[in-house]
């Protein structure tokens, strides 16, 4: 999978994954749908970003995620 709106620079916030060059992380975008902010709120609180800005951050959070084994507690 391509990411064409996911950026990462070592001289740029440490490195994370970034929307577009901008200073504003993937993890900051998907933790505030997360936190149940809409789109719009999204786009109010960070003017730069696009509606597709956020679609890709999800879809590259997504695809971490299934990159990786991640510690979970136990159901029982």
């Amino acid at each position: 999978m391509k990411f064409k709106r996911i950026t990462v620079n070592p001289k740029q916030m440490g490195g994370l994954p970034c929307i577009r060059g901008l200073r504003i992380p993937v993890a900051t975008v998907v933790g505030m749908v997360a936190d149940g902010m809409t789109d719009d709120e999204i786009l109010k609180a960070y003017p730069d970003l696009e509606h597709e800005d956020i679609r890709e951050a999800l879809r590259f959070a997504a695809e971490a995620v299934r990159e990786r084994e991640l510690p979970l507690l136990d159901g029982r």
